[in-house]
């Protein structure tokens, strides 16, 4: 599980939806959709300090911009370390909130040839991305 800790900078509500946007640091904003609001949601109220959590295999790599695309959440990022076993590969990604550890197919890594010291865009759909207190 990858965690990082930021304060909520802005809460956008739709009904029983809430836009959070995360500041991670100075340069690093991430947005999460999440079905509460600050009504049902005590920790949900702009300048509280929050934990930002999403599982390694919703981490998406790219090795281009990508600026149309339907993800909001783009980080540059550098792969620091790949393993690749058989049929599954993890890679670590250095970025400048931390490192991000990613879980993808052996087969689209050799097809996009990711390796070491390449540069490349970490995405993560707002929908993948959970709060903590």
């Amino acid at each position: 599980m990858n965690v990082f800790s930021g304060h909520i900078s802005d809460i956008q509500v739709s009904k029983n939806l809430s836009m959070v946007s995360i500041e991670i640091n100075e340069h690093t904003k991430l947005k999460t959709i999440l079905v509460e609001t600050p009504d049902t949601a005590s920790y949900l109220h702009k300048g509280n300090s929050v934990k930002l959590l999403f599982k390694e295999t919703e981490v998406i790599i790219s090795k281009d911009d990508s600026s149309l695309i339907s993800i909001q959440n783009k980080i540059p990022a550098t792969i620091k370390k790949c393993d690749s076993g058989v049929l599954l590969s993890k890679i670590v990604l250095h970025t400048a909130i931390g490192d991000i550890v990613a879980i993808i197919t052996t087969e689209i890594l050799n097809e996009l040839e990711l390796k070491e010291n390449l540069a490349v865009i970490v995405m993560i759909k707002a929908n993948e991305i959970m709060l903590s207190k």
